[in-house]
C-alpha cells in the first residue's frame, strides 16, 4: 500500500465527500465524527492509498481519524452500500478491488450515456465549447505538471459537461452515480499507463473539434473509441 507521503490528492473528491455529508453545516464547523471517517476512507480508496484487497480495522481507523469506534462503524456501513468495501464482522472492512466485470459495466453505461449526449450536443452552444476548451487546457497543464490525479478529475469533468449540456436531469444524475468508479478507475489507469494521458488529450481535442464543426457522428465515434479503451484494459489488451 502506498505511503501517505506518496499519495495523490483529489481535492474535488474530498470536497464532494464533505458536501454530501452535511451541506447545511456552517463554515468552520467540524463535520460529525462519522462524516470525517467516511471522507477519510473514501478519499483513501479513490486515491489508492487503500488499495483493493486491503483489510481495514475499526481500531486503526478510529486512531487515524481520532474518533471512537461507533462512528467508524456508521461510516463503513455507508461505504459498503456504495460498493467500495465489504464488511466482515469482528475482522474489519475489505477494500473491494476494481473487477473486470465492474470495468465492463461502467464502460457499457458510459457508452450509452455519453454517445447519446454527444449526439444531442450538436449543434453545440458557444458556452459548452468554451467550457470544454477551458477543461482541456486545464488537463494539459495538469498532465504537464505530472498531477495525474487532478488530470483524472478534469477528465471526468470534461465528459460530465457534455452530458449535462443535454438538459436531461435524470440522465445527469445517472451519470453522476458513476463518478466514484470513474475516478478510481481513472487514477489507476493514469498510474499504470502514464503514456495514456497523451492519447486522452488527443481524443478530447477530437471530440471538441467534432462538436465545434457540428459533426455529431464524428463526435459519437470518438467518444466510443475513447471510452472503449477501458474494455481493452480489462481484457488485458492495451493499445
Amino acid at each position: 500500500m502506498p505511503s501517505p507521503s506518496s499519495a495523490v490528492t483529489l481535492p474535488a473528491v474530498a470536497a464532494s465527500a464533505r458536501s454530501d455529508s452535511d451541506p447545511q453545516r456552517p463554515p468552520g464547523k467540524q463535520p460529525a465524527a462519522a462524516d470525517r471517517v467516511y471522507t477519510h476512507v473514501k478519499q483513501g480508496v479513490l486515491e489508492r492509498r487503500y488499495e483493493g484487497g486491503t483489510l481495514l480495522t475499526e481500531g486503526e481507523l478510529a486512531e487515524a481519524v481520532g474518533v471512537s469506534r461507533t462512528p467508524v462503524r456508521e461510516a463503513l456501513l455507508r461505504l459498503e452500500v456504495e460498493g467500495l468495501i465489504r464488511l466482515y464482522p469482528k475482522k474489519g472492512a475489505l477494500v473491494l478491488p476494481v473487477s473486470a466485470q465492474e470495468i465492463a459495466d461502467v464502460v457499457e453505461t458510459r457508452q450509452l450515456v455519453e454517445e447519446h449526449a454527444a449526439r444531442k450536443a450538436v449543434p453545440a452552444p458557444p458556452g459548452l465549447i468554451t467550457r470544454l476548451e477551458e477543461l482541456l487546457q486545464r488537463q494539459r497543464e495538469e498532465a504537464a505538471a505530472g498531477d495525474l490525479a487532478a488530470a483524472a478529475v478534469t477528465d471526468r469533468a470534461f465528459h460530465a459537461e457534455i452530458v449535462r449540456s443535454g438538459g436531461n436531469a435524470i440522465l445527469s444524475r445517472l451519470y453522476d452515480q458513476l463518478r466514484d468508479r470513474q475516478l478510481r478507475m481513472g487514477v489507476a489507469v493514469m498510474h499504470s499507463h502514464p503514456d495514456r494521458i497523451a492519447k486522452t488529450l488527443t481524443e478530447h481535442e477530437e471530440i471538441l473539434q467534432a462538436l465545434r464543426s457540428g459533426d455529431a457522428e464524428a463526435a459519437v465515434a470518438v467518444v466510443h473509441r475513447h471510452v472503449s479503451w477501458f474494455s481493452h484494459l480489462a481484457r488485458g489488451e492495451v493499445r
